[in-house]
């Protein structure tokens, strides 16, 4: 029976392994569960297994009788089973007998315990891109995991509103093999002409003008007094996102949140989430402020409107005396609390993108416009190549750490619309809908 059945597992218990295929087996065989579809059920004499040595484990088809495949996603001792596609239950039988094969043939062997990083969990997907030597414990892991699933669940959401293309999985590693990333972008679908969802993991030398890039202190940040055209050895972990729907009603968003720290002891967070719509609709502005003023009053009631005020700061054109967009929270060089504490507000964060921008995209998405409307909408994606190609950091950063092979110009490009317009001395008419959101480019506003 094993012919059916590729089996590939960590350090496992092998007895336990067979004790529980007795188990599931016996289950399986009530009256009450013949028939049944239960690969799941099959696959757990394995995980359970695994989890109880916090290793994760991969059951694959090798034969057309198992029609699909179960990936287990184990984290500390608590298993979690993933069925990509279901079998039919005359395969059961085979897939236990190839279970306990396996287990027998596992018996045999000395199996070499993995380290404590390569036991951290192991998502549907998704394999940590952080050096063996960070242990599972780090506030580098713990940020990975942390953007890791909010990427996953980020992309299922928007698929999901767009409802016609799906997200490229462009997994990538760095040269010299430290540090890589996950790309996803969704192209020309019903709702977005393009909407990107990018990770990144780097370890690199940072020259000191990329540093000056990445945070507002500059080399202050770099953890000791730096001798000229020093380096500094630094671990960035970010996952970054811009949205362009295509109708003009429906803004565009941007959001992104980062960990950075030195070698030489230095560590901060950074972020935020913003919006920028071509039409000036102020119960969406409201409802997109009001979401992440929610966040930041849960950890201290003055944090909204200080990262509100600095979002209109940063994303402000200077050359052009307008912001880019209507703002929303941005932070930088954040680490006046305990570690945790900021993973936690990066975390409720990301978790409030969806449930800040969706709702105005669904009422929105149907709304009629003109050419002139849409014309006004590239002419305003205009702004928006300009502030990031000038002035945005993450842009920048990226651009400057491109010599030491840290950088990847697709991923660093990635926020630009695929369209944009450039019109010749272009200004609303006094009294329209487009001189009314000038006005408040002009002058940033409170929405709550």
């Amino acid at each position: 029976s094993s012919q059916f059945l590729n089996l590939s597992l960590g350090v496992v218990a092998c007895a336990s392994i067979a004790e529980w295929v007795q188990t599931v087996w016996q289950d399986m065989t009530q009256p009450e569960r013949r028939g049944l579809e239960m690969p799941v059920l099959a696959a757990a004499a394995v995980a359970t297994a695994a989890a109880s040595s916090g290793l994760s484990a991969f059951v694959a088809p090798s034969a057309p009788t198992l029609r699909g495949a179960v990936r287990l996603e184990l984290q500390a001792s608590s298993p979690r089973l993933r069925p990509s596609m279901s079998m039919s239950s005359g395969g059961v039988p085979a897939m236990l007998g190839a279970v306990a094969s396996g287990a027998a043939v596992l018996s045999k062997r000395q199996v070499k315990k993995k380290s404590r990083s390569q036991q951290s969990s192991v998502r549907m997907g998704y394999t940590s891109l952080c050096k063996d030597s960070d242990p599972p414990e780090s506030m580098r892991r713990r940020f990975e995991e942390t953007i890791a699933k909010a990427q996953d669940h980020i992309c299922k959401v928007i698929e999901d509103l767009d409802g016609g293309a799906k997200f490229t999985h462009e997994p990538y590693t760095r040269a010299g093999g430290d540090g890589g990333g996950v790309a996803k972008v969704l192209a020309d679908g019903n709702m977005f002409e393009k909407a990107g969802v990018n990770l990144s993991v780097v370890y690199g030398q940072m020259p000191q003008d990329a540093l000056r890039a990445a945070t507002e202190r500059g080399v202050d940040r770099a953890g000791r007094t730096l001798e000229p055209d020093e380096k500094v050895p630094f671990f960035a972990c970010g996952l970054s996102s811009v949205m362009h729907p295509k109708n003009p009603h429906c803004p565009t968003m941007h959001f992104n949140y980062r960990y950075f720290e030195t070698d030489f002891g230095t560590w901060w967070f950074g972020g935020g989430t913003d919006i920028t719509p071509s039409y000036l609709d102020r119960e969406d502005m409201r409802h997109f402020h009001g979401t992440y003023k929610k966040v930041c009053d849960k950890y201290d009631p003055e944090r909204y409107q200080k990262f509100k005020e600095w979002a209109d700061r940063y994303f402000y054109i200077k050359h052009r005396g307008e912001t880019r967009g209507l703002g929303g929270i941005f932070f930088d060089d954040f680490n006046s609390e305990k570690p945790e504490d900021h993973l936690a507000f990066s975390t409720d964060c990301l978790a409030a993108v969806t449930e800040a921008y969706c709702p105005v995209l669904e009422k929105n998405r149907d709304k009629e416009f003109t050419q002139q409307q849409k014309e006004w909408q590239l002419m305003r994606r205009g702004r928006y190549v300009e502030f990031n190609l000038v002035y945005d950091r993450g842009t920048i950063f990226g651009l400057k750490m491109l010599p030491s092979g840290a950088g990847r110009i697709e991923s660093i490009l990635m926020s630009l619309p695929e369209t944009a317009r450039w019109q010749y001395c272009h200004e609303p008419e006094e009294g329209s809908a487009e001189f009314e959101i000038m006005e408040a480019f002009k002058k940033p506003q409170e929405w709550v």
